[in-house]
């Protein structure tokens, strides 16, 4: 590895380290930046994908905030370019930052169909490790199902204590006189 990348590499690490913004300074963040940082030349990931090695599936949109808001340093070294959305397209935002992502996955030799996506089939990273700082609650074998903390209750008592004026009417009073909600 080149000297001049070791150092820029090191600096990352203090920026993560330092949580440098408020943006940088989620643990999630930082993580999604250190799995990013791990996707070869030449392969592409889904943001979901990401968001699933880290043990959080549904967290995509929070992988794309964690991308969108990279700065100083951090910006050069963590390649947010190998991050695609499901159907391998580059995900839209400002034209130029659209097209300076295609070409530097050009560049890195990624293939593109004639309407514009990644070929999944061939690009997709695979990695051999599982990335997980922690384990889902919500998978796995013997996974036990959350409690559920709402205080409402659920079923026909619910229902009850609704409104009666009409079904749609989410408000709490319980006499059936017709009122604006």
């Amino acid at each position: 590895m080149p000297e001049g990348l070791v150092g820029v590499l090191a600096i990352a690490d203090r920026c993560l380290e330092r949580r440098g913004s408020a943006m940088a300074s989620r643990p999630f963040f930082r993580e999604v930046h250190r799995l990013v940082r791990r996707i070869p030349r030449g392969k592409v990931a889904s943001y979901g994908q990401i968001a699933e090695m880290l043990g959080r599936p549904r967290a995509a949109r929070a992988v794309g905030t964690a991308l969108r808001w990279l700065e100083g340093p951090l910006a050069r070294v963590v390649p947010w370019h190998r991050v695609v959305n499901s159907a391998g397209r580059i995900s839209r935002r400002d034209h130029e930052w659209m097209d300076l992502q295609r070409e530097q996955l050009e560049r890195e030799g990624v293939q593109f169909t004639r309407r514009g996506a990644v070929d999944l089939r061939q690009a997709r990273w695979a990695p051999r490790e599982r990335f997980s700082s922690r384990a889902s609650p919500r998978t796995g074998a013997g996974a036990r199902r959350r409690r559920r903390t709402s205080s409402r209750p659920r079923g026909r008592a619910s229902r009850r204590s609704r409104c009666r004026a009409r079904p749609s009417c989410r408000c709490r009073r319980a006499s059936g006189s017709l009122h604006w909600p």
